[in-house]
């Protein structure tokens, strides 16, 4: 295929090829040639241009198929408009030539059609060039035209269309001519002619002013025609044509034309008359019209009228939005007309008038949903109510008359009720649309929205009282808060109005319909609604006897009222359900018996109304099993069950009573037994088996009934044949724009398409579509449906014999009618044997034996043979589920036997049809019919069907199957991929386009081999690249073919290869495409488009986002689209798409693509995007309200800014987004807060201002969110203050976002300030709204959340700032204070439990903040509180924020027991049911406390926190116990929770109320934390676990705890299953701090018990005191009942886990391993530091005994650590885990364990162990020198030196190796280890105890003179040495205090010199460096102390030396002066060292 790619074509390649490879290379040459002579200069194209045109023109002859002509005349068209001109009327008469040729043969008709095609491109692209000789060429064409074929007649239309695109004006000469000519093609029989040629009409209104003037009336009547039989693609192109010529009729002024002629004006109601004819009387003129009337023959066809529909829909969208909003009222009063009695042909029949109201309805939806903004659509909704009030005054004049007849039979009642319907739809629809932005509406009295619709009610046509029921549904859901007063007001009236049946089944079908819409409301209505509503109906239900006027009237309505009701749900029901079954008990007769007597008494009347009764109990118990399923238990059933016998005994009977009773029994007994049906198809069926035989019956008879007129194929089959099997057949079974409408056509002249009032049961059920009105179909086709389905069902369950008989009697039925009834029957009968087999093969079921195939068999071979095919399409899927319920490999290969022979005899195209499509079915559900040979003859024998030319329905049908195969063989298909590809290639290359069916099938084919081949096709071999190639030219052909649906088929196979070969897929002309199809009229082809949109920017966003802009900017004229990508980019086309969509699936894609979109781009371009979203915001927000809503007066007029970010941007410059609807608006303001979080993974300066303004200026192209913050605030405050209640949640939403993150990042400019502190009026304006009392709890609920995280981020530190915010949190806690009880009876009650709990919790957040904040103000020093402390001072500290809650503190703490209390009942096992208190809790009542348990959930972590924080504040000291217990009257004390009442009002002692409080918070976190549900937010886990801090903060919990220790066990075993299943850090650390305060209640709990114990036994001896702590006096540890065991295992996690290396396990032997020591990470060394020191605490919990156990695990872990950590850290600081077990060994060492007589020794043993392993550390293992830190190992000794019993240490062989240790370090050079090692010995010298420090002084001391001596030689250098030098004289000073005084003279003698020898004399002192000058001060300093204190020795030391008595003299003189100076400086250069020591000890020693 490379060779094809050159400017000329490669003459030789091409001959070398074969037919079809020779027509591939031709149209990969051309496709190439296309885009080369664009990138080619000019001057290169016109040296090679005249080979070229020879080429071109020689392709002419070499009959080119359809793609290959259409790109051969666009490159002829590109080649003239580049190079020159000179040869193009050759061209053109060559062109024109081949047309008037005179050879007539199918081969020569290509060229003909080529050359046809080639001069529309050539005057397309050249225009006024040619304009001479088109007149001459126009006349040839039409000459060509009549004697053409429908081919030659569509390329005629569309070359005609070009040419006069091409010349414009300029071909007005030949207008009337074409003309003509297109009026006769538009009513041509061939569909695609007419499309052509509405194509061609189209472009000539344009120039031809007579066609919207004088000749606009036979335009329109030739449009009207065209209808007439047409189909989908025709009615588009058809209305599409009617709609714009009417639409330019009226705008159009006509310049300069009027000197010509004169031209007729034409009004607006001229052409919605015009329209209106074509509606009412379709294509007839008026005499035939007349004639039609007086046969009383059918009115309109449907096509016309559905045709007229789209019309009116395009002609006011052509006109567009602000016309009809100027011309609405004369629209809709035109519109309804359609409907009224002045056109009784229109209504003549309730079908008729059905289908009528439908294209009314989507008329009206089409113009007002689809075009006008939202305030339009609010002013559309008062008219359309004005003409209801105007519809309604008619009808009560008529009904006001006295005499009763006039009333019924007055016109005017039934004129009106079409109109009504229709308007009362269209009201319900738009409110729905609207949403809660309708609020203000409904509020506006001059409008009387609600008072109008309710008015209807009473309407005498039940077509009406549906609709408005319908209405009031709508406005329900679309504003929740007029739920429950309209069904208190509808209840109300239909108690009032029980004796008028009007008002009895208006107003029920109204509360039907409200409580359907209760489902779609979150919020629902009060729980007590459902029990008024039973009783009611109850009451209608009993007193129906009475009346016999209401009695049918008040039957329904009752088992209405019970039906709908039960679809609240099983929390309502089930409080009701023993009075639905007894109801449901007495309404059928209790034995057959009593049915007898029954038939023999009562009158058609009578009959009517227990018919209508029992239809509608029916219908209420199939409510409840589809409503209530889990109240389905097996009693329910088995109390189900009784009456259903006598149900089905009354249905067998039914005939019997018709006869009886004539035929007014025939309607009601219709419905009875689709009732009856529906139920026992969803009861399970072994329920009612013994009734299976008489079911069967009725069903067979139902099925082949004589009466059944019409063939309603079209509702029964598709459920039945396979989704993806119904393309091929009617596209009105595939989805479009306008399948509302379409469907009327699908089902057939005689049916009536889906109307509410055929089943008003229908009102209360979800609808499949979305919004649109419940459809149901008349009962004579819904119980058709039903028997089907229900036929399927039993008969999968009857016995073999039975089964046999009723398939055959089935099969006889149907050889048994002849003609059309035949087919009827034949067609029930099919649908049933499908629903059987489909039944049978979905639950896995076998057809039985070898008698059942036959009738099988022949009944699906019969109907694969019908004419019709949608049953030969149900009957292939039949075919393929009898292959698989039989499962036996011989039948299958059999069937297929059958269908080969059947395809090769047959001739007829309905058997090689069906047989074809039977195979594919075959294998799609048997997969490759396991043989390959099969599949090789299957692929032959569809081969061949698919190129049979002369009928487009077997390629069609043929190729589908293909692809079915494909998809199914998988890998088996490889061996044929390559002759199906060329197959599909040949066909796509040479199939006419005006069969776009069979294009259609062979996309789906190409599609299948493309997922075939897979991921292979990025490979490189020669076969995989041509393969590719081909794919690609076939995606390419597809693409330019005029039929949407393949180029859908094109776009989704490009989908496929862009997944899997992406290299290979040009991505900018395959977005180009997708772009320019964003807006296609087809919905098919949209969806198309965005799911392939959607798959490329999961991988490429930013380049397909690019390729969109450049294609836009290049600006072809393709780009007709509304979508405006040149200005707002692909993402904000996107989002205009987004608002005009209505398609739920699209919807979803866009938003998808959008999101995919923002994730990879939205960082790199910020500023765009929060644009986008800005002006979708912006575009809608109604600044009055805004500034209504913002009241600034509290700002004392300082921040005028403020006020103007909320009000600026209301300049006059065009948004690009007009009136976003709403739910647009929610889209935008969630896309702002994926903003948000996508920039926290970016950079850091997107949080950071100082860092974003300084990249700022270095490069202005970077941007940073933070800079865009005002923004941010504005966008949110304009969604939290929006009327729609959906986007005030995402605004709050966004708000929270943008509070949470920005609220710390510092005002650069202000220091001390944060960026968001000037933001705060904008906030406090943005929430105040919420705290309105109209506002819906969930907001109010979500702005809490908000003022809690806005006063908790600290934001605001100014007090009366923050008092705004919080202020609005106080009212909120006025409101809520009288619990449940007091809230808005609105919504239901767990809506009110929502809204408390989220005002407790945002107090809760506050209170925690408060104390926090408290503490760190207090303590900023001490880490952990000491709580008596704070207990005292607590309410009375300087923090502003505590004290600002501490006013309400007493309520709130109230209030939070309350609700922890009803948490802790509520998380109560099932089994404790029957305990729960009646009445419910504080907040939330018996009744709905499952929806209630969802928002305690949410909200009792941080209520538990703050109450915990509460209790420890006031130290669980109960202040007064009368006024506690009075408080605490209902809500609090928990006597529901253990004893019953019966205890009476026993007032509880402070203690007890304390304990039942420390129980409550301990067993709601225990409960939690035990039990971690993998849903658990990390916040709820840490907010209980602070809990138990705050908890064991105080003394009286930890003695709770300590005293009981089996509770403390259970905490600790909690504890560590949290620590081992959540990861996080911060959780562990948590853990281990309730650890540690667990172990220090243990230890309280022992001290005290010691204490008291030897208070008692002061006298007695000591051996006789019995041993507290664990252990006792064996020293056994309990696993399970220690609580030190249970701490260690939970220690010894943590550790291993941070070190594995402690696990001796793992490291594969006890001994000490040499491993690399190593830094932990921060949280590692803090968790690991926390273990330690609760490990270092664990021997004051044990007995002495008990202490012996775990002492070596103890030491093993702590010593452990040390070594496995001990890293040299530069200065010698020491890895923060040593100092944790430095301090952990000092603390274990001190114990007062290793004193206690009975531990001592073994004590002593092991603590030596203990340092020879500390000393062992030191060794070289293996050879290796470890690189341990001295300095922590030195210290470890020193520890133990210091801390232990003497006898420890001093045994001489540990001893001697200490002592070696402190001398090789001395050795090291390293300053800082000197150092430290110096300040070490300087403890262990003063070590009191003589045994200890001297045989350490004997051996050091003189290393250490030795070491100074050297110093005094050397001079120190640096301050290290210098302080090198201070340690060791501090040394030395010190031993000098300590020795005897025979050895002090001795000391003090090696002292002086040292010192002296530093003391500078007068010259030095000037030129010494600092360390010297320090030195000599440190020198002097200390000689000055030692003189005076040993002055003996010091006298005698000068006299013996007088050198330095004189040099000592001369410093002090010579420095008298100075040193007062500098003895402060001295003291301060001594300090540092001081320090350090200073530090050490408080440490560890």
């Amino acid at each position: 295929m490379e060779l094809a790619h050159s400017l000329l074509l490669n003459e030789e390649a091409y001959n070398q090829l074969g037919e079809v490879q020779k027509a591939e290379f031709i149209f990969d040459w051309l496709r190439y040639l296309e885009k080369l002579l664009l990138a080619t200069s000019k001057s290169d194209v016109k040296e090679k241009q005249k080979a070229l045109v020879e080429q071109l023109l020689s392709l002419l002859n070499s009959s080119p198929g359809p793609p290959t002509r259409k790109l051969l005349a666009k490159n002829l068209g590109v080649l003239y408009s580049i190079g020159d001109t000179f040869s193009v009327y050759e061209t053109i008469d060559k062109c024109n030539d081949l047309i008037r040729s005179k050879d007539d043969s199918p081969s020569y008709l290509p060229t003909k059609l080529a050359a046809v095609v080639c001069l529309g491109s050539l005057y397309k692209k050249l225009g006024r060039i040619l304009v001479n000789t088109f007149t001459d060429t126009v006349g040839n064409i039409l000459k060509a035209m009549k004697s053409a074929e429908s081919q030659g007649r569509y390329e005629i239309m569309l070359s005609l269309q070009n040419i006069l695109n091409g010349l414009g004006a300029a071909a007005t000469p030949c207008h009337r001519d074409v003309y003509k000519a297109a009026k006769s093609c538009l009513t041509d029989r061939s569909m695609a002619v007419r499309c052509a040629a509405a194509k061609c009409l189209l472009e000539l209104q344009k120039e031809a002013i007579f066609m919207w003037s004088t000749d606009l009336d036979s335009v329109a009547t030739l449009c009207f025609k065209s209808f007439e039989g047409s189909n989908y693609d025709v009615r588009i192109s058809v209305s599409k044509l009617l709609g714009t010529v009417l639409a330019r009729a009226i705008i159009s002024k006509h310049p300069g034309a009027v000197s010509r002629q004169s031209i007729r004006r034409v009004s607006l109601e001229e052409v919605l008359e015009l329209l209106g004819t074509g509606f009412l009387r379709g294509s007839s003129g008026f005499l035939r019209a007349s004639g039609d009337m007086l046969k009383g023959t059918s009115s309109v066809s449907r096509d016309v009228r559905v045709g007229v529909t789209q019309a009116y829909v395009v002609f006011v969208s052509t006109l567009g939005g602000t016309w009809l909003e100027k011309n609405f009222a004369t629209f809709l009063s035109h519109i309804l007309s359609l409907v009224s009695q002045s056109h009784p042909k229109a209504t003549q029949t309730q079908t008729d008038a059905v289908c009528g109201r439908r294209c009314v309805s989507f008329i009206l939806r089409a113009t007002i949903g689809g075009l006008l903004g939202e305030k339009a659509q609010i002013a559309a909704a008062k008219d359309i109510c004005q003409a209801i009030w105007k519809l309604k005054k008619v009808v009560d004049a008529v009904m006001n008359d006295g005499n009763m007849e006039i009333r019924l039979g007055s016109t005017d009642v039934t004129a009106s009720q079409h109109m009504l319907v229709c308007a009362l739809q269209e009201l319900g629809n738009l409110i729905y649309s609207l949403g809660t932005t309708a609020a203000p509406l409904l509020q506006d009295s001059s409008a009387g929205i609600l008072d109008s619709v309710i008015s209807v009610i009473l309407h005498p046509s039940i077509s009406v009282r549906l609709a408005t029921a319908w209405c009031l549904h709508c406005i329900a859901v679309a504003l929740p808060s007029y739920l429950t007063p309209l069904l208190d007001r509808c209840l109300e009236r239909l108690t009032v109005l029980k004796s008028s049946p009007e008002a009895v089944t208006g107003f029920s079908f109204a509360v039907a319909a409200l409580l359907g819409a209760v489902k779609h409301c979150p919020l629902g209505i009060p729980h007590g609604k459902g029990k008024i509503i039973m009783t009611l109906a109850e009451d209608l239900l009993c007193s129906a006897v009475q009346n016999s006027r209401l009695s049918a009237q008040r039957t329904q309505a009752g088992w209405l009222l019970i039906a709908a009701l039960m679809t609240l749900g099983p929390a309502v029901v089930s409080h009701h359900l023993a009075r639905l079954l007894l109801l449901w008990k007495c309404v059928f007769p209790v034995s057959p018996k009593d049915l007898e007597t029954e038939k023999s008494r009562g009158d058609s009347f009578t009959w009517q109304v227990t018919l209508e009764g029992r239809a509608g109990a029916l219908c209420a118990v199939k409510s409840f099993v589809s409503h209530c399923g889990d109240l389905l238990t097996e009693e329910v059933i088995q109390r189900l069950l009784p009456p259903l016998p006598c149900a089905v005994d009354l249905l067998t009977q039914l005939s019997s009573v018709l006869k009886t009773y004539g035929s007014t029994l025939k309607m009601p007994s219709v419905v009875y037994r689709q009732r009856l049906y529906e139920l026992l198809i969803l009861l399970p069926p072994e329920t009612y088996e013994e009734n299976f035989c008489a079911i069967l019956k009725e069903l067979a008879a139902d099925l082949t009934a004589s009466d059944i007129q019409v063939a309603a194929s079209a509702f029964l089959l598709p459920p039945l044949c396979h989704q993806d099997d119904l393309v091929i057949l009617s596209p009105l079974l595939q989805e479009t724009d306008h399948r509302f409408i379409e469907e009327q056509l699908l089902l057939g002249n005689g049916i009536a398409c889906g109307s509410l009032e055929y089943d008003p049961y229908s009102i209360y059920e979800k609808d499949v579509e979305g919004d649109s009105v419940p459809k149901p179909l008349s009962p004579v086709l819904s119980v058709i449906s039903s028997a089907v389905k229900l036929f399927g069902v039993i008969c999968a369950h009857v016995g073999e014999a039975q089964r046999l008989s009723i398939l055959e009697q089935l099969l006889d039925s149907i050889k048994h009618t002849k003609g059309a009834r035949q087919q009827v029957v034949q067609l029930h009968v099919v649908s049933s044997l499908s629903s059987f087999l489909k039944y049978l093969a979905g639950s896995k079921g076998n057809l039985g034996s070898e008698e059942m195939r036959k009738p099988a068999l022949a009944l699906v071979m019969g109907a694969l043979e019908s004419p019709n095919p949608l049953l030969r399409c149900a009957a292939a899927e039949a075919w393929a589920r009898l292959a698989q319920v039989v499962n036996d490999g011989a039948f299958t290969a059999a069937l297929a036997q059958v269908s080969f022979d059947k395809l090769k005899s047959a001739r007829d195209v309905v058997t090689r049809t069906g047989y074809s499509l039977a195979l594919g079915s075959l294998h799609r559900y048997l997969g490759g019919i396991s043989s390959s040979q099969h599949l090789s003859s299957c692929v032959g024998i569809l081969y061949t069907l698919s190129q049979d030319s002369t009928s487009p329905d077997v390629q069609t049908w043929a190729l589908h199957s293909l692809s079915l195969i494909i998809d199914s063989a998988g890998p088996l298909y490889h061996m044929h991929v390559e002759p199906t590809l060329s197959l599909i290639i040949m066909l796509l290359l040479n199939v006419p386009p005006t069969h776009a069916e069979v294009h259609q099938s062979l996309g789906r084919c190409l599609n299948a081999l493309i997922t075939t081949l897979g991921p292979e096709l990025q490979g490189n071999s020669t076969s995989i690249s041509t393969l590719r190639t081909s794919c690609l030219l076939g995606c390419a052909v597809m693409q330019d073919n005029p039929d949407c649906l393949v180029q859908a088929q094109a776009i989704s196979c490009l989908q496929q290869l862009h997944m899997f070969a992406p290299r290979h897929v040009n991505l900018s002309s395959l977005v180009s495409c997708l772009c320019v199809n964003l807006c296609s009229p087809y919905l098919l082809l949209r969806r198309a488009v965005l799911a392939c949109l959607r798959q490329l920017v999961q991988r490429e966003a930013a380049e397909v986002s690019e390729h969109a802009v450049l294609l836009a900017k290049d600006n072809r004229e393709e780009l007709t689209s509304d979508a405006n990508i040149r200005e707002v980019g692909l993402e904000g086309a996107l989002l205009t798409l987004l608002d005009k969509e209505t398609d739920q699936k699209l919807c979803h894609d866009i938003k998808e693509t959008l999101n995919h979109m923002l994730t990879s781009m939205a960082v790199d371009k910020l500023s765009f995007w929060l644009k986008l979203c800005k002006d979708v915001l912006a575009a809608s927000a109604d600044f009055t309200t805004v500034t209504c809503v913002d009241t600034m007066q509290e700002e004392e007029g300082d921040k005028g800014d403020d006020a103007s970010v909320l009000t600026t941007g209301n300049d006059d410059k065009s948004f690009p987004f007009t009136n976003p609807r709403w739910a647009t608006r929610v889209f935008a303001a969630e896309c702002v807060c994926r903003i948000i979080n996508q920039c926290e993974n970016a950079h850091s300066a997107h949080f950071d201002i100082a860092l974003a303004q300084e990249m700022k200026k270095r490069d202005s192209r970077n941007d940073f969110l933070v800079l865009h913050l005002a923004d941010l605030i504005r966008m949110a405050f304009m969604a939290a203050t929006d009327h729609s209640d959906q986007l005030r949640l995402s605004g709050l939403e966004t708000l929270l976002v943008v509070i949470r993150r920005f609220a710390a990042i510092p005002e650069p400019e202000f220091p001390g300030h944060v960026i968001l502190e000037q933001y705060q009026a904008n906030v406090g304006a943005a929430l105040r709204p919420a705290f309105t009392s109209e506002t819906p709890p969930d907001v109010t609920a979500k702005a809490c959340q908000v003022c809690s995280a806005w006063i908790a981020s600290g934001v605001v530190s100014d007090l009366n700032d923050l008092r705004r915010v919080h202020q609005l949190l106080v009212s909120s806690l006025t409101k809520i204070q009288a619990g449940k009880e007091a809230l808005s009876h609105l919504y239901n009650e767990s809506a009110s439990t929502m809204e408390i709990l989220a005002v407790l919790k945002a107090w809760a957040e506050v209170y925690i903040i408060a104390v926090e904040r408290h503490k760190s103000h207090r303590q900023p020093l001490k880490t952990i509180p000491c709580s008596e402390e704070s207990v005292r001072n607590g309410p009375h500290s300087t923090d502003g924020l505590l004290d600002l809650v501490h006013t309400d503190l007493s309520t709130l703490s109230r209030l939070w027991l309350a609700a922890l209390q009803d948490f802790a009942l509520l998380t109560l096992p099932s089994e404790f049911a029957s305990q729960l208190p009646v009445e419910g809790g504080a907040f939330y009542t018996a009744e709905t406390s499952e929806n209630a348990k969802l928002h305690y959930y949410n909200s009792w972590a941080l209520i538990l926190h703050a109450t915990a924080l509460w209790l420890t504040s006031t130290g669980f000291v109960v202040a007064d116990p009368d006024e506690e217990a009075a408080h605490l009257s209902r809500p609090v004390t928990p006597t529901s929770m253990c004893q019953g009442s019966s205890s009476g009002a026993t007032v509880k002692s402070p203690e007890d109320v304390c304990t039942d409080r420390f129980h409550l918070i301990l067993g709601i976190s225990v409960e939690f934390l035990c039990s971690l549900r993998s849903d658990a937010t990390m916040e709820s886990i840490t907010a209980c676990l602070h809990a138990l801090q705050a908890l064991l903060d105080v003394p009286w919990p930890r003695s709770k705890i300590g005293s009981d220790q089996d509770l403390g066990i259970e905490l600790l075993n909690v504890l560590h299953r949290v620590i081992l299943t959540r990861e996080s850090p911060s959780i562990q650390l948590a853990s281990l701090e309730v650890v540690r305060q667990i172990i220090c209640a243990a230890q309280e709990h022992v001290k005290e018990k010691r204490r008291s114990a030897e208070v008692d036994d002061g006298a007695a001896e000591k051996e006789t005191l019995p041993e507290f702590g664990e252990g006792k006096d064996t020293g056994g540890l309990v696993p399970g009942k220690s609580l030190v065991f249970a701490t260690l295992e939970l220690c010894v996690c943590i550790l291993v886990r941070q070190l594995p290396e402690l696990n001796p396990k793992l490291t594969g032997s006890p001994g000490v391993k040499a491993t690399k020591p190593q830094v932990l990470s921060e949280d590692g060394s803090r968790l690991v530091s926390a273990a330690l020191v609760i490990l270092s605490e664990l021997p004051a919990v044990c007995s002495p005994e008990g202490s012996i156990s775990i002492l070596p695990t103890i030491l093993y872990l702590t010593i452990g650590v040390l070594r496995e950590t001990a890293v040299k850290l530069p200065g010698g600081q020491l890895p923060s885990t040593v100092a944790a077990s430095l301090q952990a060994l000092k603390g274990i060492l001190s114990s007062p364990m290793a004193r206690a007589e009975k531990s001592h020794s073994a004590w002593t043993d092991l603590l030596r162990s203990a340092l020879t392993t500390i000393l062992d550390c030191w060794d070289p293992v293996d050879g290796t020198h470890q690189e341990l830190d001295e300095i922590s190992l030195l210290t470890a000794i020193t520890v133990f030196i210091l801390s232990t019993s003497p006898e420890v240490t001093t045994i001489p062989c540990l001893q001697k190796r200490c002592i070696e240790k402190f001398k090789a370090t001395l050795e090291i050079k390293d300053p800082v280890v000197q150092i430290k090692t110096y300040q070490l010995l300087l403890s262990i010298f003063q070590y009191p105890n003589p045994a200890v420090s001297y045989p350490y002084i004997y051996s050091l001391v003189s290393s250490i003179v030795e070491k100074l001596q050297e110093i005094d030689k050397r001079k120190p250098e640096d301050t290290a040495e210098l302080q090198i030098f201070q340690e060791g004289i501090k040394v030395l000073q010190a031993l000098v205090a300590i020795a005897e005084e025979q050895h002090r003279s001795q000391l003090v003698a090696c002292l002086l010199p040292i010192l002296i020898s530093f003391l500078l004399d007068d010259n030095d002192l000037g030129s010494a460096t600092s360390v010297m000058k320090n030195l000599h001060d440190f020198a002097l300093q200390n000689l000055m102390q030692i003189g005076p204190q040993y002055s003996s020795v010091f006298k005698n030391v000068m006299a013996s030396s007088p050198a330095l008595k004189a040099r000592l003299e001369a410093a002090i003189k010579g420095n008298q002066e100075s040193v007062k100076i500098k003895i402060p400086t001295s003291k301060h250069t001594k300090n540092p060292g001081k320090n350090t020591s200073i530090q050490l000890k408080t440490n560890f020693l």
